[in-house]
């Protein structure tokens, strides 16, 4: 069975980084796709940083050149480090793993996903 373990939450000041990881067990993702989405409240799911399995890195434009997206495949983990946080990047952080077509900010195109850990920035 396959999950995903999100962890690295919490509340924090603008202008404050924070690093969130992502655990995966029960499959081995080191090929496959990985991403970080966030869903604020009354707003829908979005991505933020996509890691593709061309080791190609996509990022919303409203976390570029803020946010990362480091991973560790010996520990078949992936982290989002996160800069200069603001109040607008408040919301529950999803990872998710795997996506077959290619279509990276389509949600339904991910197989997995974890079960959310909220960050909220205070101004």
């Amino acid at each position: 069975q396959v999950q995903l373990v999100e962890s690295g939450g919490g509340l924090v000041q603008a202008g404050d980084s924070l690093r969130l990881s992502c655990a995966a067990s029960g499959r081995t993702f080191s090929s496959k796709a990985l991403g970080w989405f966030r869903q604020a409240p009354g707003k829908e799911r979005e991505f933020g940083v996509i890691s593709a399995n061309s080791g190609r890195t996509y990022y919303a434009d409203s976390v570029k050149g803020r946010f990362t997206i480091p991973r560790d495949n010996a520990k078949n983990t992936v982290y989002l480090q996160m800069n200069s946080l603001r109040p607008e990047d408040t919301a529950v952080y999803y990872c998710a793993a795997e996506n077959p077509s290619g279509r990276y900010s389509q949600r339904n195109e991910w197989s997995y996903w974890g079960q959310g850990t909220q960050v909220t920035v205070s101004s």
